[in-house]
């Protein structure tokens, strides 16, 4: 018993043979069975907005477009709302282009006047 358990570990038996297939099929279980019962916190650990369009501006430069609603729902205080609304954008964007610096913004807005969106210049 100990010799056969000393041999799963080292992994020691030919392919094809009954104690190669018990070891595969344990693995197997292992892998389809345990998420079941077992929390990996596998999850990523933000979540994108629903919209973020990347655009090329003809130099190289990318430009980030963003809805108005997400940055309004991603940060709020009582802060500048220059300052607010940089640090709701960048943090929209890294996700995406990774650790960014907001070089500009400029509002989009609707028929209404409305904000709708932003234009992002960002760079690394």
């Amino acid at each position: 018993m100990l010799r056969t358990l000393r041999s799963y570990i080292f992994w020691s038996h030919e392919r094809g043979s009954m104690h190669y297939d018990v070891m595969v099929t344990l693995i197997l279980l292992f892998i389809f069975v345990t998420p079941r019962f077992i929390n990996y916190h596998d999850r990523p650990k933000y979540q994108l907005p629903s919209q973020i369009m990347v655009e090329n501006d003809g130099s190289g430069e990318l430009i980030y477009q963003v809805r108005a609603a997400d940055v309004v729902s991603s940060e709020h205080g009582g802060k500048d709302e220059d300052v607010r609304i940089r640090r709701a954008l960048r943090r929209l964007i890294e996700p995406i282009a990774g650790d960014v610096y907001i070089q500009r913004y400029e509002a989009l807005t609707d028929a209404d006047g409305q904000v709708s969106g932003y234009r992002v210049w960002a760079r690394r």
